[in-house]
């Protein structure tokens, strides 16, 4: 790129970046069914302003079962830096954020495990680590913030490899916006009635909310409701894993690309069949929202065990009790999650190259499994052992 250009990405990232990679976080796979793991919408560019103050007297027994919200997320800090305040959500206060000390004095904290992965065929290495798209600031200590093997693989991979770049995730909610929101209120009549009632008793607590969602189209809203949720586990956006990984790269390389192009990546969701979109917000609905909050806790659990398989394990189970119509549930996974998949792994096998390892982050779900990126790349030979 220009060197024009490179000097003020950073500056672009910062001004810009939090508000848009926040929700393409979120977009990059359903949360907890079907792809990557719970990222966070940020709403900010889709609700209005003045939405700030709508509901912020409620509480936080309100927050924890309505949990709807509204709000900018600050982008990410560097790992032994300070977290910046968090953000006020209109009808939604998130539980505190947990202190690093105990009685007896600060606690020495480690890093999470994580999936991580080694993949190798000949002198063709990939590694490869399981995100989360939120994280807690206990994932990433300071001193420490990802295990020596990770950190070792970062430095001696001359790219990094995400879902999308970053340079994409820049112009990412102009597409969102244009394809997700309507002009006029288009969801309740593109919901069957008893759908339409079950989501506005959800929200029933923020009106502002309601307003807004009226004017997305089913799989918007199906991520926005997932959302809601998210952030009521505690979890925060500027600990998610991409976020901190660049942080620790970029003061030593600084080569980013995607593994899909953000056309690649909305389609994946714009190409939804109204059937499928509607099953997708189905499913949100299935479970309070405690128990949608506790399915957040543990998918954050078994990731920093970092067993690729459990997970996707977990992720099947959770899937078919949530499906309310299996073919289309099944439907679903296919496009946004196998598809994808197999998109990754083409996209790996053109960066790699012999004694040129590529650091590949994607979203931890879409990891394990027989249909999942590491069966893939066994099946085009790799040897793929935990790293």
């Amino acid at each position: 790129m220009p060197d024009a250009l490179a000097a003020r990405r950073p500056a672009r990232r910062s001004r810009e970046g939090g508000r848009r990679a926040a929700f393409m976080r979120r977009l990059r796979a359903r949360a907890l069914n079907g792809a990557a793991l719970v990222g966070v919408l940020c709403c900010c560019a889709l609700l209005p302003d003045t939405a700030d103050a709508a509901g912020a007297s409620a509480n936080t027994a309100a927050a924890s079962t309505d949990a709807n919200a509204k709000g900018a997320r600050p982008t990410a800090p560097l790992p032994h830096s300070p977290p910046p305040p968090r953000a006020a959500l209109p009808g939604f206060n998130p539980p505190p954020a947990t202190p690093g000390t105990t009685a007896s004095g600060p606690v020495r904290q480690q890093p999470a495990r994580m999936p991580f992965y080694v993949a190798t065929r000949g002198n063709t290495t990939v590694y490869v680590l399981g995100t989360l798209h939120v994280g807690d600031p206990v994932d990433y200590p300071a001193a420490q913030p990802f295990r020596p093997p990770i950190m070792g693989a970062l430095a001696a991979s001359p790219t990094l490899a995400l879902e999308l770049s970053p340079d994409e995730l820049l112009v990412s909610q102009d597409d969102v916006s244009k394809y997700g929101v309507c002009r006029r209120d288009c969801l309740p009549g593109l919901l069957p009635e008893p759908l339409w009632r079950k989501l506005a008793l959800r929200l029933r607590g923020n009106p502002a909310a309601l307003d807004e969602i009226k004017k997305m189209r089913p799989w918007l809203a199906s991520l926005l409701v997932e959302t809601y949720d998210s952030l009521s586990a505690g979890l925060q956006t500027e600990y998610g894993t991409e976020a901190q990984l660049q942080n620790v790269y970029l003061r030593t390389r600084g080569k980013i690309v995607g593994l899909e192009t953000l056309p690649q990546q909305m389609r994946g969701f714009t190409g939804l069949t109204l059937a499928q979109q509607r099953e997708m917000l189905a499913q949100d609905l299935v479970q309070t929202p405690a128990q949608n909050v506790e399915d957040v806790r543990t998918l954050h659990r078994l990731w920093r065990v970092g067993d690729a398989d459990a997970i996707a394990a977990w992720e099947a189970a959770k899937g078919e009790k949530l499906a309310r119509d299996k073919r289309v549930s099944n439907s679903i996974d296919e496009r946004i999650v196998y598809a994808r998949n197999r998109r990754f792994v083409s996209r790996m096998l053109q960066i790699a190259a012999p004694n040129k390892p590529v650091f590949v982050a994607i979203g931890a779900l879409h990891l394990g499994g027989r249909k999942g990126v590491l069966q893939l790349l066994r099946q085009h030979g790799f040897v793929v052992e935990a790293g």
